[in-house]
């Protein structure tokens, strides 16, 4: 028998807060600590793979790099594929692709669309929801490839960033192990 899992109020005592980065005023929320924590990064993942239980995931996918570590664990906790959502010309292989706007700028997400069967339900995972426009972008790419996404899970959820409040307007539905109020 397994020891019970830390509670999310003791997962939120893992992450590190480091002041001022990247810039003044901005309270940058480190996962490296919940990581580097064998009970803590175990625990985030069996709650994570629960969600992703109950909402009924075929395959999980991570966006690079963080939702790599936490969706490739769920998956396999789950017994069921990972699908890593790429920057450009990470896959060897012909991709599918999105652009999406940043603050200044834009960026690109790619995925191999032989990873996706249609109809197929997938589950977004990733360490951190702030304004929500890489999760948008990677729904909205898995739903091109022909699957039903419909939910997406965080570790961190930045409420007053309004991503998770974008999902949802989208039809995504969002759950977070913790949340943290401010920037």
């Amino acid at each position: 028998m397994t020891a019970e899992p830390l509670s999310p109020d003791e997962l939120k005592a893992l992450v590190r807060t480091v002041p001022d980065f990247p810039e003044p005023g901005i309270q940058f929320r480190d996962i490296t600590t919940l990581i580097g924590h064998p009970k803590g990064m175990a625990s985030s993942v069996r709650h994570l793979a629960a969600f992703a239980r109950a909402c009924g995931a075929q395959k999980i996918a991570g966006m690079e790099a963080r939702g790599f570590i936490f969706g490739a664990a769920v998956a396999v906790q789950l017994g069921v594929g990972f699908i890593p959502v790429r920057k450009p010309g990470k896959l060897p292989i012909k991709t599918i692709g999105i652009d999406y706007a940043l603050e200044y700028g834009t960026d690109r997400l790619e995925v191999d669309p032989g990873a996706i069967g249609d109809g197929e339900r997938i589950v977004i995972v990733d360490d951190l929801i702030a304004t929500g426009g890489t999760a948008l972008a990677t729904a909205q790419l898995l739903r091109d490839a022909g699957a039903v996404v419909d939910d997406a899970l965080f570790v961190i959820d930045l409420p007053d960033l309004g991503g998770a409040s974008k999902l949802r307007e989208a039809g995504v539905g969002v759950q977070a192990l913790m949340e943290f109020e401010g920037d």
